[in-house]
């Protein structure tokens, strides 16, 4: 029970300080109403662990609730992190593109 108290003071907190972000325009729109309903979503489902626990238990496995969404979790992490490394090699074969554009425009400039 402590550690769920813990859990929402600490998403009450990353909560404030998205709102402080939006308000101060460092973060757009979409990305708020992102991180809100995610925020959102990990407090109601620390709230409920204890339907996640009957859930786990209802699929047959024999860990905790906290437990699947700590694995699901770092799914989600691993996803986001090979994600987020094809979106930088997307953006640096774009950067090489437009360097050599640039590049032999100059060179073309010079002759």
């Amino acid at each position: 029970m402590i550690q769920q108290i813990v859990a929402l003071i600490i998403i009450l907190f990353f909560i404030s300080r998205l709102f402080w972000q939006r308000k101060n325009k460092k973060i757009s729109g979409n990305e708020f109403i992102f991180w809100l309903v995610f925020w959102i979503l990990a407090a109601l489902l620390i709230i409920s662990l204890k339907k996640i626990d009957s859930f786990v238990a209802a699929l047959g496995f024999s860990g905790k609730g906290i437990d699947f969404l700590f694995y699901l979790s770092v799914v989600v992490l691993f996803y986001l992190v090979f994600t987020l490394g094809l979106k930088i090699e997307k953006i640096e074969r774009d950067i090489t593109k437009i360097v050599r554009k640039i590049s032999l425009n100059d060179k073309e400039d010079k002759n």
